[in-house]
């Protein structure tokens, strides 16, 4: 059908070459011609563009040259092949039609063959270009589609694993949840501030909202009689308790060691080795002092204790907010990093709102 044969349009001022061209061009190609540059540039960006241009230079008003530059700077159709009519053979001015953008040059008093060899020719390169761009597009696509659905299912993957040790010390998913937004916040907030902006960017921030579900799974090497127990922990079993931060740290050096680093490994075993370091040095398990402990340990430390002060736990009843909130300021500069401190108390409504949302309740 007529309707799918390729568009040719034809710019000339000339009707001997337009009529030369549309009797060489009419039985294979659907024409359309234009006798000026205005016009053609009209015609080229119609509803149905053409899918190849024979575009005469020497035009009075706008030449070949300006309307080949106009076309090749608009995106609707730079894609458009276009081949030059010229009775100019010079190399500079080919050279300078290349340069626009031109992909071939055919010289007036023009051969039929040529015309018709050059026309088939570039028509098929610029579907063969069209089909390759179709090609890489759905390769993209899949490609994106694929990482996504990796990302999915490494996430269920980790929330799966966190939330059964969570299971075994009486605490639930929520508090999976709960902790993941807590830190985020705290990392938003701290972006900009010159003592974490080197590490807070927005990569690092999103691997701490996915990492930090992590940072208590070493308590599945802890026994259910001190996980359970309903009241204060006696001092060796706090001891025993303690270690749950080194069980979490070489659970995730040995997944490393076995699969091979990467960048979310390293800081989820960061997180499940630091979260328990306190500023002022009397945290474990190595008592790391100040700076000396990773800020996303110092992130998740007061993430986790937040949760763990509003919330029911064995050993204790819960706080509410304002209560939380005080012993969190006091503890500013021992506990915690006096900044982390600073940004939560400007956060707190934004706790207490997720902690309502996500309640256990």
């Amino acid at each position: 059908m007529n309707e799918e044969k390729p568009k040719i349009l034809i710019v000339d001022d000339e009707n001997f070459y337009i009529d030369l061209l549309l009797d060489l061009l009419k039985d294979d190609y659907k024409t359309v011609v234009a006798k000026d540059g205005e016009q053609a540039l009209r015609r080229a960006a119609s509803d149905t563009p053409p899918d190849l241009i024979l575009l005469d230079v020497l035009m009075p008003g706008m030449d070949g040259h300006e309307v080949c530059r106009r076309l090749k700077m608009e995106s609707s159709t730079q894609h458009i092949p276009i081949i030059f009519l010229t009775i100019k053979s010079e190399v500079k001015d080919e050279l300078r039609g290349f340069e626009l953008g031109a992909e071939d040059y055919i010289t007036k008093p023009m051969s039929p063959p040529i015309v018709k060899a050059r026309v088939r020719t570039h028509l098929a390169l610029s579907q063969a270009r069209h089909q390759l761009a179709n090609q890489n597009h759905t390769l993209e696509q899949r490609v994106r589609e694929r990482t996504e659905e990796l990302n999915r299912t490494k996430d269920v993957a980790i929330y799966c694993m966190a939330s059964l040790a969570e299971t075994r010390h009486a605490e639930t998913g929520k508090h999976i949840l709960r902790t993941q937004r807590y830190i985020r916040l705290l990392a938003q907030k701290l972006k900009e501030h010159p003592r974490f902006s080197h590490y807070l960017d927005e990569v690092t921030i999103e691997m701490l909202y996915k990492t930090s579900p992590l940072h208590d799974i070493g308590k599945v090497g802890v026994p259910d009689r001190i996980l359970l127990k309903p009241g204060e922990l006696n001092a060796d079993e706090w001891e025993l308790m303690k270690h749950h931060a080194e069980f979490g740290h070489d659970a995730l050096l040995r997944a490393e060691m076995e699969l091979g680093t990467t960048d979310f490994l390293q800081l989820a075993r960061e997180i499940a080795y630091t979260h328990h370091e306190r500023w002022d040095g009397s945290g474990y398990p190595r008592g790391l002092r100040g700076d000396d402990i990773p800020i996303c340990g110092r992130l998740m430390a007061l993430a986790d204790v937040y949760d763990a002060l509003i919330n029911r736990r064995v050993y204790k009843g819960p706080f509410n907010h304002e209560k939380s909130v005080e012993i969190i300021r006091e503890a500013s500069g021992s506990q915690f990093d006096p900044d982390v401190v600073e940004a939560f108390l400007a956060l707190q409504s934004e706790f207490k709102r997720i902690a309502v949302e996500f309640s256990d309740d």
